[in-house]
């Protein structure tokens, strides 16, 4: 199949997967967007007031990253779950294995499905964060490339359940049980530095961690973390699970089993 052709069925499916979640905002963009307003009214605003500065900021600058990143982290992973499960439920996900196209390009064009939601939905919960606090960019550069990183390690995520999945309940399974916790663990409201010895130790096998402190770094300027060794650790994870992804998918799992 020649370049061109690939790219056209990547545009295809990235153009399918975007349509999907636009057409559908109120339930797909809105509801981020609400949840996050309550965080920075309940835990910036109320509970943060009582709070003492971090590393120098208000508690609500020094949380706005954190949230920003948590919203493209759940809605990047929920876009590839539900597309993917719900082209497997539909059998349709067949009609593109049987094409020409490789599977390479299906994978890549469902990840950049979430890595679309994820920005989209990042861009307004950045827009709802201002009328609650001034943010001001440190790091452009850096910030948005830990933004694509994270959306599109989160997306592969996705698809990894999706594969896996047997019923619309597993798709829930992982965010609820798993996804979750570890977002509101890796340092999201709080800095390790407040933790015991041996929770910041337990903290750093966090991998979210690393990306919510990255990101931080670029909006705000502290980290607890090294920067560098962070998105050593981003990528590496990135190279395991496209890796991962794409083996599942040439193998057929979940799909011709």
């Amino acid at each position: 199949m020649k370049l061109k052709h690939q790219y056209i069925a990547f545009k295809t499916i990235l153009i399918k997967e975007i349509l999907r979640f636009s057409r559908i905002w109120i339930q797909t963009i809105l509801p981020p967007a609400i949840t996050t307003t309550l965080y920075f009214i309940i835990f910036g605003n109320l509970i943060g007031s009582q709070i003492s500065d971090m590393d120098g900021f208000s508690y609500m600058e020094y949380i706005v990253p954190g949230l920003i990143l948590m919203a493209i982290i759940t809605n990047s992973y929920a876009n590839v779950v539900s597309s993917f499960y719900g082209s497997k439920f539909q059998h349709n996900i067949e009609e593109m294995l049987i094409s020409p196209t490789p599977n390479y390009v299906i994978l890549l064009g469902f990840v950049a499905g979430g890595v679309a939601r994820g920005i989209a939905v990042g861009g307004v919960v950045t827009i709802v964060s201002l009328f609650f606090t001034d943010l001001t960019i440190q790091h452009y550069f850096l910030t948005t490339l830990v933004v694509i990183l994270t959306a599109i390690l989160f997306s592969l995520a996705g698809f990894i359940n999706a594969v896996f999945a047997k019923s619309f309940d597993d798709i829930s399974i992982v965010p609820t049980f798993i996804l979750t916790p570890l977002t509101y663990l890796g340092g999201v409201f709080y800095t390790i530095k407040l933790l015991p010895e041996f929770w910041q130790f337990v903290s750093l096998i966090n991998p979210i961690l690393y990306m919510v402190n990255t990101f931080r770094y670029g909006i705000i300027g502290v980290s607890d973390i090294n920067v560098v060794t962070a998105f050593v650790i981003i990528i590496a994870f990135i190279i395991a699970l496209f890796w991962w992804s794409l083996s599942l998918l040439n193998r057929g799992v979940g799909i011709r089993n």
